[in-house]
């Protein structure tokens, strides 16, 4: 049986946000536990090569109703994404579930769909806004400035119950979580290829198809949508609990030594090199095309500007491990390797940039220049990199 779900975020939503004490509690000490769970990786640094994914996102030739059925017409010649793979990269075992994702745009929406290979689909969560992973879900990742500032996450189960919040910067570098945070004018489909929360029968899949509209991510980059190959930071991710059915019911495996839930699986499209999806830096590209998916095939065209922001995010890594060690930042270049840094990222056509390192008592900002560059590159200690016109 194919049993859809159709959720919109606007006047005539049918599920609200709920603010009470024991919610807010719960989500200030999820919060907290979630910064400092993350701040104690924040010496961990990525164990891939810098090799993100990537994909064209056509134009939708009509608007189109969000209902969770991805097999209707206007999805047909949209691209799949690679297979989702671990998040920590190719070397780890691959999934036991194959799960895609396609993407599309128009004047007024960010859309996705994704199809998730699943034998048994099940979600008990259905209050907005609380912690959706502790379900099986699907999360979106979207970094319009491709800083690693101010970027947006949405997770969703099988019933379409969400989670969208802003991230003010990374939790290694002390962000915040804004929970209160909505999209506005979000559409949200779910479609059931077999039955929901029945442990008596084998499904084949569940599908999500999310409209996210404009005027809510011109929030974070100033603006309208997206011009003809522009490009943005995007990551989808995928939870997936160990279960078995006990007594009819759908439980969480345990760890027979320690009686606590066994990890959750977490399987993303562009693999983060760590079990930290809060390292936009690691995120595929999303590069925006005004051709109809059907009409003809686009190229994606990769910036070399993204090989130079590289090394100074290399560069940032070495910054927090000097911290680490000496309790200040470096100030001269030779002392982060940067020589060997870029003679490793680099060939011999690429002209060695100049690199300036500005510290002032606990902060710094590294710069990249040369002529051949045609921009400066800039990255901060709180990891915002940005580029400014020669």
């Amino acid at each position: 049986m194919n049993r859809s779900l159709y959720l919109m975020n606007d006047q005539s939503t049918t599920i609200q946000k709920k603010i009470n004490c024991k919610t807010l509690s719960i989500s200030l000490l999820f919060i907290i536990y979630s910064f400092d769970l993350c701040m104690s990786q924040e010496l961990g640094t990525p164990s891939i090569p810098f090799s993100p994914e990537t994909y064209v996102a056509y134009r939708a030739e009509n608007p189109f109703q969000i209902d969770g059925n991805i097999q209707k017409k206007e999805w047909q010649h949209a691209p799949w994404t690679n297979a989702f793979g671990d998040i920590r990269g190719g070397e780890y075992p691959a999934p036991r579930f194959e799960t895609r994702a396609k993407m599309l745009w128009d004047d007024n929406y960010f859309y996705f769909a994704a199809q998730l290979e699943e034998q048994h689909v099940w979600a008990t969560i259905t209050e907005r806004d609380a912690v959706i992973y502790m379900d099986n879900n699907f999360e979106i990742f979207i970094d319009p400035t491709g800083d690693t500032h101010h970027y947006l996450e949405l997770e969703v189960n099988a019933l379409g119950t969400f989670w969208d919040l802003m991230l003010t910067r990374p939790y290694r570098n002390g962000g915040r979580a804004i929970d209160a945070w909505d999209i506005k004018g979000l559409k949200i489909g779910i479609g059931i290829q077999g039955t929901l929360n029945n442990p008596s029968d084998t499904d084949s899949s569940w599908t999500v198809e999310i409209a996210i509209p404009w005027e809510v991510l011109t929030e974070v980059k100033r603006g309208v949508h997206p011009a003809d190959g522009d490009q943005w930071r995007v990551n989808f991710s995928r939870v997936q609990w160990n279960t078995e059915i006990v007594n009819g019911h759908y439980v969480k495996i345990k760890n027979p030594n320690t009686g606590e839930d066994l990890p959750e699986d977490n399987w993303t499209w562009s693999p983060q090199g760590l079990i930290n999806m809060h390292y936009p830096e690691m995120w595929g590209y999303v590069q925006f095309s005004d051709a109809i998916a059907s009409t003809r095939n686009v190229d994606f065209k990769w910036n070399d500007a993204e090989n130079y922001k590289w090394l100074l995010r290399k560069l940032y890594y070495r910054q927090v491990d000097y911290w680490s060690k000496n309790g200040h930042y470096a100030e001269e270049s030779g002392l982060l390797n940067f020589n060997e840094i870029f003679e490793e990222l680099f060939d011999d056509n690429h002209p060695k940039p100049h690199i300036t390192i500005s510290v002032l008592d606990n902060t710094y900002i590294m710069r990249l220049s040369g002529d051949h560059l045609g921009h400066n590159f800039y990255i901060r200690n709180d990891s915002k990199i940005w580029k400014t016109e020669r």
